[in-house]
């Protein structure tokens, strides 16, 4: 009995943990998974820490290795790169881990990560576009183009938002879930289905943050909108 008693206070403390937020914020699922995936990444970012190689290095090459999986898209590869967009997204996890275990934090090595995951992002629907553009698909070719824009203005509206110092992580799908949802579809080969999903979706979270950002504001004195 004793014992049972002391697995549900274990698990209770872990769901606990898991639903800390601070005061206004939301638990999101990248949230989640980078608490969970802790316990993966520490171990490898320790090994690759006492080689020497920074953070921005590991940056940099988890962009590039997305650029590989691009071109394996473009070529027709569909389920290969389905297998690969987790893996690799798991490298592009690593250089976070590397910096705080490391001590090698830094204001552009922040700005270096965002900047390079949208381009990471975007690299993989290029190469969708490239493979949809051979065969003549307008209709798949109309979806990554208001994917990638939506993707764009979900990243945008947070960062905008935190540039007024707003918290704004709500939102149906962030990357974590785009990620997902392309992963899926592309192993399962359905992809006609999850253009759609990703087109509408991510405008429709882009269109969350900022009714997110107007309830915040509501009700300050309006001044002049000053451009980005």
């Amino acid at each position: 009995m004793g014992s049972k008693v002391k697995w549900q206070e274990f698990f209770r403390d872990r769901v606990l943990r898991l639903g800390e937020v601070k005061s206004g914020q939301t638990v999101t699922l990248s949230d989640l998974a980078r608490k969970w995936g802790g316990g993966i990444l520490e171990p490898i970012a320790r090994l690759i820490g006492r080689t020497g190689v920074s953070p921005n290095v590991v940056t940099l090459t988890g962009a590039s290795l997305n650029l590989g999986v691009a071109w394996i898209l473009a070529k027709g590869h569909m389920r290969i790169g389905g297998f690969l967009i987790p893996l690799v997204a798991l490298f592009d996890a690593l250089d976070g881990s590397l910096a705080r275990l490391t001590g090698r934090r830094s204001r552009f090595g922040a700005f270096l990560d965002s900047t390079m995951d949208r381009l990471s992002e975007a690299i993989l629907y290029l190469g969708l576009l490239f493979f949809y553009t051979r065969h003549g698909a307008k209709q798949e070719i109309l979806l990554i183009y208001a994917t990638i824009v939506g993707s764009l203005m979900v990243s945008y509206a947070r960062a905008r938002a935190e540039g007024l110092g707003l918290q704004c992580k709500v939102g149906l799908l962030t990357r974590l879930e785009r990620i997902i949802v392309l992963t899926v579809a592309l192993i399962l080969d359905q992809m006609s289905i999850a253009l759609w999903v990703l087109a509408i979706l991510t405008n429709f979270t882009a269109l969350q943050r900022m009714y997110h950002v107007w309830r915040a504001t509501h009700g300050e004195d309006e001044g002049d909108a000053a451009d980005p």
